[in-house]
């Protein structure tokens, strides 16, 4: 857990201690759990290298008990063989998002960042950036500790539940983190990562949880897709130096009043949208 219940209050922190936000944020999180700043690296180095085992260890034939996932990832990896329409990294994302997410239909290993549910997001851009741009070990779990308090923020100040903010809760804050550790990986301000974290919530807002047949598949799975995409066109916005009209902190609290507004049947009941449609009614429990 870290102290900061603002993004200002992060960045502020940040710029009279006088150290990368990275490591503000580690240390306010070591004080919190009363963990030296060598443990607290071994836990976050240790959740990439989770991230990277489970992208490893992807299945193409495997497939969620239901039936409605699995192989897609092998698909798209397939598909950037070729020529493919969005280029070899974006496919290489693309295709990372939906590993992951169907690693964890299929009830495998996986890091919730910040939720199962959308746990194809982050290293769907981080491993990807590692093969593309020959990143060290020690950039990415940088990346991630950014990644986690602009992730923490966003718990304490909107939500990070579906189930108590929709989909923008879950993919949209994944999205937001990933677009924070994007810009830290390309050497961008704490201010940059923060207006690309307001940029990556404002795409996804009002986004509606509605899995089928109550299950973390269809669409969720694909959204992560949206979401990495997300992620890195919020990244470089803000590294072209475009910045969020709306101050972060009020996106966040927008975001908080989105998600109250939402009908419960939009916040992962598996009652409305996409899960009340005739295919998503065959998927629907019985009672």
């Amino acid at each position: 857990m870290i102290d900061f219940t603002s993004i200002q209050q992060m960045l502020e922190d940040c710029r009279q201690a006088g150290l990368p936000l990275w490591k503000d944020i580690q240390l306010s999180d070591c004080g919190s759990q009363d963990l030296s700043p060598e443990d607290s690296w071994r836990k976050m180095s240790a959740l990439l290298a989770v991230m990277a085992q489970a992208d490893g260890d992807y299945q193409e034939g495997d497939r969620s008990r239901s039936g409605l996932v699995g192989g897609d990832g092998g698909r798209m990896a397939a598909y950037g063989q070729g020529t493919p329409l969005c280029g070899p990294f974006l496919t290489g994302v693309m295709a990372g998002a939906l590993r992951m997410g169907e690693c964890n239909a299929c009830m495998k290993r996986i890091v919730a960042a910040p939720t199962a549910g959308a746990c194809g997001v982050l290293p769907a851009v981080l491993l990807p950036y590692r093969r593309h741009f020959g990143a060290e070990e020690e950039t990415l779990v940088q990346a991630l500790y950014v990644a986690s308090g602009f992730g923490m923020v966003i718990a304490a100040r909107a939500s990070i539940s579906g189930a108590e903010g929709g989909c923008q809760a879950e993919v949209g804050s994944a999205a937001a983190m990933a677009a924070a550790a994007l810009v830290h990986l390309q050497g961008g301000t704490p201010e940059q990562m923060a207006h690309a974290c307001a940029m990556a919530v404002k795409n996804l807002l009002g986004l509606v949880c509605d899995p089928v047949g109550g299950l973390v598949e269809v669409p969720c799975v694909k959204r992560n897709v949206i979401g990495a995409m997300d992620a890195l066109s919020a990244a470089q916005m803000a590294l072209a130096g475009i910045e969020s009209r709306v101050p972060p902190d009020q996106v966040l609290d927008a975001m908080a009043e989105v998600g109250r507004s939402l009908p419960h049947t939009l916040r992962e009941t598996g009652k409305g949208g996409l899960a009340a449609t005739p295919f998503g009614q065959q998927y629907a429990p019985r009672e």
